[in-house]
């Protein structure tokens, strides 16, 4: 007689390490943006470790968790660090002076155009996790409108401002949600509070306005 055994693994929410990811490369970015600091030099290996590597690595194993958004968002965001970092490196001329002189800084702006859209509509989803979590988005949204216009060219310094700051204020959100969620998991009980859903989309009032519509 056969048997089928099924075998459960436990992984831990990867939430803590993504978000921390975020926020040191945010915070360490938003400080050369705002002249605090200088160069990129030593913004680049934050850029592919932490923002890259740490949030694609959240993202591998949110999907064991079956977590569609948590996967999406890590994943998405960790593979832009890495595109950034690489580009930085091509604007530095580390691949050569060819690569360095065919430079478009529109293309990246282009780029930026692109995250925006992703991010306004995983915004919405995010109002259905929790507070941080929606206001880190929502500030990702402000980022991208700062990058993607200040690479077109238009109101630059205003934009590269408004990127600068964004930034520093996801660096901050996010520290805080890795720290609630660490703390949260480990004493079992909400020690930092992170903010209920909004409850604006739920699935019931979606069902009912669509049998409205059928009648």
């Amino acid at each position: 007689m056969d048997t089928t055994k099924e075998v459960k693994i436990s992984t831990a929410d990867p939430s803590a390490i993504g978000l921390f990811g975020l926020a040191i490369v945010t915070f360490v970015a938003s400080t050369q943006k705002l002249g605090w600091t200088e160069g990129l030099g030593l913004v680049i290996p934050w850029a592919i470790f932490l923002g890259g590597i740490a949030q694609f690595y959240a993202s591998v194993l949110d999907s064991k968790h079956n977590n569609t958004f948590g996967t999406t968002a890590f994943g998405a965001y960790g593979l832009f660090w890495m595109g950034v970092g690489m580009s930085w490196f091509v604007q530095a001329g580390v691949f050569g002076e060819v690569l360095q002189a065919s430079v478009d800084t529109r293309q990246l702006g282009v780029v930026y155009l692109g995250y925006l859209i992703f991010t306004l509509f995983m915004t919405i989803g995010a109002a259905e996790t929790n507070k941080v979590l929606f206001s880190i988005f929502v500030m990702i949204d402000f980022l991208f409108i700062g990058l993607a216009l200040s690479s077109f060219g238009i109101m630059e310094h205003g934009m590269h401002l408004l990127a600068a700051y964004s930034e520093l204020i996801i660096a901050l959100l996010s520290f805080y949600g890795a720290g609630a969620n660490v703390l949260n998991k480990h004493f079992g009980f909400n020690f930092l509070p992170i903010g209920k859903p909004f409850g604006i989309f739920k699935k019931e009032a979606f069902e009912k306005k669509d049998k409205t519509v059928k009648a």
